[in-house]
């Protein structure tokens, strides 16, 4: 670009972001994923930042302590809002266990929608496949969110989903009527 060619005007989307939060196996990335699959047959544009590839990906080396988990909230947060700021609905899948990082991350967003996906700690368990919960009840597995370490559950969400009692496609329906659509 130079001198004089004009500048290319600033994204002034209005994108949104979505925060799933709930403990492993409440069903957080099986509802991001479908709404992700229902936005974007609608023609929005949608990124899922699922808090396993960003764990992988953008918090590689952080562990599972306090400062750590808040960190790996904030970096999510940080992505989020770029992308949002483009226009984007990002939808965040991520444990996020701490009511305020929770908060401090959200109200940092624009159109931020807080969805606590809800499921008793004996659905969860029944639910993970790998045995991480059976592993961690038996003390094998420190800091273990729900166990071993607390979960903070947010007292007032914008959507609150019990996915022991409702299908993703009723979840689904629930997260388009609270976003408009």
């Amino acid at each position: 670009m130079t001198a004089t060619e004009p500048r290319p005007a600033a994204v002034t989307g209005h994108g949104r972001v979505v925060w799933f939060t709930g403990l492993s196996g409440a069903g957080k990335s099986t509802l991001a994923g479908a709404l992700r699959d229902e936005l974007e047959a609608r023609g929005e544009r949608v990124e899922l930042l699922d808090g396993d590839a960003v764990r992988e990906n953008l918090s590689k080396g952080l562990g599972f302590s306090r400062e750590d988990r808040d960190t790996n909230v904030r970096r999510i947060a940080f992505v989020a809002g770029l992308l949002a700021k483009h226009g984007v609905t990002v939808l965040v899948s991520a444990i996020s266990p701490y009511a305020d990082t929770r908060r401090e991350a959200l109200q940092a967003l624009p159109n931020a929608l807080e969805v606590f996906v809800d499921a008793p700690l004996d659905v969860v368990t029944e639910r993970d496949v790998k045995g991480l919960y059976v592993r961690a009840l038996r003390g094998e597995i420190p800091h273990f969110t729900g166990v071993s370490d607390p979960y903070e559950a947010p007292e007032q969400p914008d959507l609150h989903l019990r996915t022991d009692r409702i299908s993703v496609r009723e979840g689904v329906d629930q997260l388009l009527a609270r976003l408009g659509g």
